[in-house]
C-alpha cells in the first residue's frame, strides 16, 4: 500500500497520479513517493505547450522517463486551442499573473477528472517543482479538488535532484514553461 506521505493534513497512501508537466520535474517528484512505496501513475497532459513539436519532444521524454522508472503513464489528447480559449483575455499578463493562475486551473481540473476516471484517490503536481512557480498559488487553486495533496517537490533540493536525474536519465531540459506567451 505504500507508506503514508503526509503534508500538513493530508495523508495519502497507495496509488497518485502525478500530472506531469515535463520529464526533468516528475523524474524528482516521482521518486520519493516510488522510494516511500507508491504506485506513481504519471499524467500528461499539457495544452499549453506550443508548438506542437515542443510538445511532442516533451511526451517523448516523458515516456523515457516512464520506462526508466517503471511507471505507468496516461496521456492527454493534445488540444492547444482549447487551452487558448481557456486562457482568452490573459495572453498579455505577466509570469506568475492571471494566465498561469487560470492555466494551472485547467490542468489540475483534467488532472482531477483523470484521477476520477481511474478511481486513483489521490493526485499532485509537478509544477510545484520549478522555483519559476509560485507553489502557494497552485495549492489554492487545487484546493477546490478534494483528491488534490499539496506537495511542494521543490523543498528538500528537489530542482537539483531534477538536473541530476535529468542528465542520469538523458531526458530534455526545455529553456522555457510551455506556451507561447512564456518565450517573451
Amino acid at each position: 500500500m505504500g507508506k503514508p506521505i503526509t503534508n500538513n493534513e493530508y495523508q495519502i497512501t497507495g496509488r497518485i497520479l502525478l500530472h506531469t508537466c515535463c520529464a526533468p520535474c516528475a523524474a524528482p517528484s516521482a521518486e520519493p513517493l516510488v522510494l516511500a512505496g507508491h504506485e506513481v501513475v504519471l499524467y500528461f497532459s499539457n495544452f499549453n505547450i506550443h508548438p506542437e513539436a515542443e510538445y511532442l519532444k516533451r511526451l517523448e521524454h516523458a515516456r523515457r522517463l516512464a520506462e526508466k522508472m517503471n511507471l505507468v503513464i496516461e496521456e492527454d489528447q493534445y488540444d492547444h486551442a482549447e487551452w487558448l480559449e481557456h486562457i482568452r483575455g490573459l495572453e498579455n499578463e505577466p509570469e506568475k499573473g492571471a494566465r498561469c493562475r487560470k492555466c494551472f486551473e485547467f490542468s489540475l481540473a483534467r488532472t482531477n477528472q483523470m484521477a476520477e476516471r481511474l478511481d486513483i484517490p489521490a493526485f499532485a503536481t509537478t509544477l510545484t517543482l520549478s522555483p519559476h512557480k509560485a507553489s502557494q498559488m497552485i495549492f489554492e487553486i487545487a484546493a477546490q479538488f478534494p483528491r488534490f495533496v499539496p506537495i511542494d517537490f521543490k523543498k528538500k533540493g528537489g530542482f537539483l535532484r531534477s538536473i541530476e536525474l535529468s542528465e542520469e536519465y538523458e531526458l530534455y531540459r526545455q529553456n522555457y514553461c510551455g506556451c507561447e506567451f512564456s518565450k517573451r
